[in-house]
């Protein structure tokens, strides 16, 4: 258990998906080997029965009682729900519609490689039953840096996992990490991140921004200087690579996570390109100190967008700031920086 509720849950779930009811189909990854990710690791792979998921369900809806016409959206977890039978899936999917009638929509995490292996036939089924959305993780389009983080999947799987998903009619949002190249492959990491991207045209594409978690096999990769993180300038020519290449879909781009530098990055392609790779550009020709007066801002919660930068007083309470740290030592700015990282966390 993870929470107070009289229903199991499990340890994550979207950004996007904050205020859904969360009903746990399966425990922890089937994969669980991704060198950048601390969240399963320590746990083993578990399919949940049918009649258990169930109970559950009727439990949460005893729970929310005269409040369930609250509930407009549900999340089933854990990190690959899909990979349970189809028919199972229905099943669940219309029995949480049936406890919990006021659901407008009901979504799930998918691997790449299981929704590969998925016929359309079967995801048109969940989705004539109510699935409305897969979240699928890209993290990144080039092969060998897929191998590198152990993702388990190559790019022409996760083509072919996209695609599948568009076909069936269910909403894709596809994630990428931002970063995740390093200074050696993040050119790479951009343009084959955006070939893959525009060979399956999903309705979200949504952002998140690299960070190193303690105890990752990416962790120590980064302490022995085999991988090299990139700088938040670095991140910022890399997205601008990202969206340069993304042509030809009509993707939403979502900027929806808090370690995201840039966080008004966002909007409906092709139309908004111009405009979000305008938004790098006026962070990228901004003098030295105004950018880092920005960063030490927005990871310290204060700045939203660049325009931020306009309130004086803000402003300047930030540069009191990084004159402080400067003077504590050479280091103690980036010190801080990676400690407010760890704190919007």
């Amino acid at each position: 258990m993870y929470c107070l509720y009289p229903y199991e849950q499990g340890p994550i779930r979207p950004p996007s998906e904050a205020h859904s009811l969360l009903i746990r189909v399966t425990r922890n990854c089937p994969w669980n080997q991704c060198a950048f990710c601390p969240v399963y690791k320590d746990h083993k792979f578990q399919r949940r029965s049918v009649e258990e998921v169930k109970g559950d369900i009727v439990r949460a809806a005893q729970f929310f009682g005269p409040n369930i016409n609250l509930i407009r959206s549900a999340f089933l977890q854990d990190a690959d729900t899909v990979i349970i039978k189809a028919q199972e899936l229905v099943e669940i999917i219309s029995f949480v519609k049936a406890k919990f009638p006021f659901l407008e929509r009901i979504t799930s995490y998918g691997r790449g490689k299981t929704l590969a292996k998925k016929e359309v036939a079967d995801l048109k089924q969940l989705k004539e039953a109510g699935l409305s959305r897969i979240h699928m993780g890209l993290e990144t389009g080039y092969d060998p840096l897929l191998a590198y983080m152990r993702k388990g999947a190559t790019a022409h799987e996760m083509i072919t996992a996209g695609k599948r998903v568009v076909e069936s009619g269910i909403s894709l949002s596809l994630y990428v990490i931002l970063g995740l190249g390093g200074k050696k492959w993040w050119p790479e990491h951009a343009r084959e991140t955006a070939r893959v991207i525009n060979q399956i045209n999903p309705h979200f594409i949504r952002v998140r921004t690299l960070r190193i978690p303690e105890g990752t096999p990416l962790q120590q990769k980064a302490q022995t200087g085999e991988f090299i993180p990139l700088t938040d300038q670095e991140v910022a020519l890399e997205e601008r690579l990202l969206i340069e290449s993304l042509t030809d879909i009509n993707s939403y781009f979502a900027s929806d996570h808090i370690l995201n530098l840039l966080e008004e990055i966002e909007g409906q392609l092709p139309g908004a390109k111009p405009w979000m790779l305008n938004v790098i550009d006026r962070f990228l020709q901004l003098p030295e100190e105004e950018k880092l007066n920005f960063i030490m801002g927005r990871r310290g919660g204060a700045y939203r967008s660049l325009d931020d930068l306009d309130n004086e007083l803000l402003h300047q309470r930030i540069a009191g700031a990084i004159d402080r740290l400067r003077q504590e030592g050479p280091d103690r700015i980036e010190e801080a920086l990676q400690l407010l990282m760890e704190r919007m966390l």
